[in-house]
């Protein structure tokens, strides 16, 4: 049985934790080391920080708050945002990071994937892939296209082709955002989820509309999910890892008693 993990997100702008719906209307969250801490110690298995504006700007990941936020702190840590080459990838390593996500820079060079790795090892490359349905195609789902640019432009390229292609090229994990789902806490999008994770191998991470503690349950069943994302019902208070953690496997008793004999199951890390 596969442990499933859930994952505190930092969306920083500025040095800022903010938090959108959809990718827009942003506000202001808090301070990220104050939040990664906060959540570590309430029962968070790892923390992402994503440089949301790097690529955007042109710029480098924000490295002095990579490493503010890394210091003294206990669980797996992955930072996203401004990782173009190998070279940037080893100066966030060397400010703190266990992983590096990629996302814009590896569409558009899919050989920074295995260079990374290469480098670093598979287990430290998580690909991000920012996910939007088209609401007109015959199956929304499958024509699911990648966004690149904190969400910004279209690149023509579907979800599922470019996890598998990811994949192949030494990717160690995939980090799955709905652009739909984002910030409304309206659930997952387990289909869009369970069609990655049915296509690749290697974990998935889903992101996007987490909101109660049904929602985990229904995206590590429906969606077969390896872990799941939140950002503001941690920031907000309106849940923590552990509490999720106390109650996901009453929700998630249905799921695995469907799934009985398959891989994928709950056991809450402690």
């Amino acid at each position: 049985m596969l442990t499933k993990r859930i994952i505190a997100c930092l969306d920083v702008r500025g040095g800022r934790v903010v938090k959108g719906v959809q990718f827009v209307d942003i506000i202001d969250a808090g301070d990220p080391a104050e939040l990664a801490h906060r959540h570590a110690a309430a029962g968070a298995d790892e923390i992402v920080l994503l440089d949301i504006t790097a690529t955007h700007e042109g710029r480098q990941t924000l490295l002095d708050t990579v490493r503010r936020t890394a210091r003294e702190l206990f669980v797996p840590f992955t930072v996203g945002g401004g990782v173009r080459t190998a070279s940037d990838a080893e100066q966030v390593f060397e400010a703190g990071a266990d992983k590096i996500s990629v996302n814009s820079a590896a569409v558009a060079n899919p050989r920074l994937i295995e260079d990374i790795g290469r480098s670093f090892g598979a287990q430290a490359v998580v690909v991000a892939i920012d996910a939007r349905r088209d609401p007109e195609a015959a199956d929304p789902v499958r024509a699911a296209q990648v966004y690149v640019q904190g969400g910004r432009k279209p690149t023509g390229r579907r979800v599922v082709e470019w996890a598998r292609e990811a994949e192949s090229r030494g990717a160690g994990e995939i980090l799955l955002t709905s652009m739909n789902a984002d910030g409304t806490r309206e659930g997952f999008d387990c289909e869009l989820t369970a069609a990655v994770s049915e296509a690749v191998r290697i974990p998935v991470i889903a992101s996007g509309g987490a909101g109660t503690v049904q929602h985990f349950a229904d995206v590590f069943g429906r969606g077969k999910a390896d872990a799941a994302l939140a950002a503001s019902i941690f920031h907000f208070g309106i849940s923590s890892a552990r509490r999720l953690k106390e109650e996901a496997p009453k929700c998630l008793q249905p799921y695995l008693e469907y799934y009985t004999g398959l891989e994928k199951g709950w056991q809450p890390q402690p």
